[in-house]
C-alpha cells in the first residue's frame, strides 16, 4: 500500500483538502456524516483513480458593471451623519487650500477639490488663479459675506439654514445659475414658487428668473402680477423696472390687456350661455302650459285645480305669470307694452323652431 504521505492526493488540512482541490468555497458547519472522510487520509482505497471530477460551480448571476451603478444610484442614501461630517469639513477648514473673499474683504476657507467637483464653473475660475504659499485666493463680488457662506456651504453638505436662505434666496438664485449648481438651484425656485413671492419681491423675481433661465418661476411672476396688476404697479420694484427695462413694462401691460380681455369675453360666453339657457327653459314651459297644462292654466279641454302641485319646469310660474298678462292686456299705446313683447318673441321663437306646426297646439305656431 503506497504511503499517503506521498501517493494521496488529499493534504493533511480538511480546509487545504477542499481548496486546493475543488476550488470552492465552504460556508457554514461541515456536517457531521463527512467529518471522517475529511479525518481518515489513510484509507486503503487508492485515491488516484477513484476520486471523480468535481461539478462545475453554480452558476451566478452576474451584473454588467452599468446595470450595477444603476441600480445602485436608485438605492443610495445620503445619512445625517455624512451630511454632518461634509459640514463640519466645510466649518472647520481642516487642511483648506482655498481662500474665497467676499465684497467686505471677509475670507471662507475652502478645499479646492470639493469646489471643483461641485461647481465646474468655480472650479475653471480656481484653476486660472495664482497661487501663493500653496493656497489659491478668489473673490465673489456683488453678493454680502453671508450669502457666500451660505452658498459654500450648501457645496459642501447641501445643508442651509431656513432664515439665511430666505433672506438671500434671490442672491443665491443668481450664484446658483453663475457657477452652475443645479440643485440649489432647484431649491431656490422652489421656495420662490411655494410662498416667497410677495408684491414687493416679484418683479425683481421675474427679471431674474428670465435671466437664470427659469420659465415656471418667470409664468408664475407675470401672473401674479397680472392678477393683482394695481398693487404691484406702484411698488418701488416696478417704477425701478419702468426705467431700466421698459421693454418689460410694456410686455406685462400688454399680459394686463390680455387678460382683461379674455376676463370680459369669458364673461360675456357666460351671460350668452345663462340667456340660452332661460330661452331653452321658457320653450320647454311653454310646451308644457300649452300642450300638458299646469296648475291652473292650459287647454280648453283639460279642468284644472288650484291645489295642484307645482311642475318640475324652473320657468313655468314667470311664463304662467307672462301669459295671464298677455291675455288680458289692453296697453295700446305706440311701443306697447315690454311684457307683451317678450310673449310675441317667445311665440315667435317658437315658430321658428318647432318641426311640428301643424299638430302643435302652441297659440299662432302655424
Amino acid at each position: 500500500m503506497a504511503s499517503p504521505t506521498l501517493d494521496s492526493p488529499w493534504p493533511s488540512s480538511p480546509s487545504d483538502s477542499f481548496c486546493g482541490s475543488f476550488n470552492i468555497r465552504i460556508e457554514g458547519e461541515i456536517p457531521d456524516e463527512i467529518l471522517p472522510v475529511l479525518e481518515d487520509p489513510t484509507s486503503s482505497v487508492s485515491y488516484n483513480h477513484n476520486i471523480p471530477k468535481p461539478p462545475p460551480p453554480v452558476p451566478s448571476k452576474i451584473y454588467s458593471w452599468n446595470k450595477y451603478f444603476k441600480r445602485l444610484s436608485r438605492s443610495c442614501s445620503v445619512p445625517k451623519e455624512t451630511m454632518d461630517t461634509w459640514d463640519k469639513l466645510f466649518k472647520d477648514g481642516y487642511g483648506a487650500d482655498v481662500y474665497i473673499f467676499s465684497e467686505d474683504e471677509s475670507y471662507i476657507p475652502a478645499h479646492f477639490s470639493v469646489l471643483s467637483i461641485a461647481s465646474p464653473v468655480l472650479g475653471n475660475f480656481l484653476q486660472q488663479s495664482k497661487v501663493k504659499n500653496g493656497m489659491r485666493y478668489i473673490k465673489i463680488p456683488g453678493v454680502p459675506y453671508e450669502a457666500v457662506y451660505t452658498f459654500i456651504r450648501f457645496l459642501y453638505s447641501s445643508c442651509y439654514e431656513k432664515e439665511e436662505m430666505k433672506k438671500f434666496v434671490l442672491q443665491l438664485l443668481v450664484l446658483s445659475h453663475s457657477y452652475s449648481v443645479p440643485s440649489l438651484k432647484r431649491v431656490c425656485i422652489y421656495l420662490l414658487e411655494q410662498g416667497w413671492l410677495s408684491k414687493e419681491n416679484v418683479v425683481d423675481v421675474l427679471q431674474l428668473a428670465r435671466n437664470c433661465d427659469a420659465p415656471r418661476l418667470s409664468l408664475i411672476c407675470v401672473r401674479m402680477v397680472v392678477k393683482d396688476f394695481k398693487a404691484i404697479s406702484s411698488t418701488e420694484g416696478w417704477k425701478v423696472m419702468k426705467q431700466v427695462n421698459p421693454a418689460l413694462e410694456q410686455e406685462l401691460l400688454e399680459s394686463v390687456v390680455e387678460a382683461d380681455s379674455r376676463k370680459e369675453e369669458r364673461l360675456k360666453k357666460k351671460e350668452e350661455r345663462k340667456v340660452y339657457v332661460q330661452l331653452y327653459e321658457a320653450m320647454e314651459a311653454l310646451l308644457h302650459i300649452c300642450k300638458d297644462g299646469c296648475r291652473t292654466i292650459g287647454p280648453r279641454d283639460k279642468v284644472f285645480r288650484g291645489s295642484q302641485v307645482a311642475c318640475d319646469f324652473p320657468a313655468c310660474k314667470g311664463l304662467e305669470t307672462l301669459v295671464r298678462h298677455f291675455s288680458s292686456c289692453k296697453t295700446r299705446v305706440p311701443g306697447g307694452c315690454a311684457h307683451c313683447k317678450r310673449m310675441w318673441q317667445l311665440l315667435e321663437l317658437h315658430s321658428r323652431i318647432c318641426d311640428e306646426p301643424d299638430s302643435c297646439k302652441v297659440p299662432l305656431c302655424r
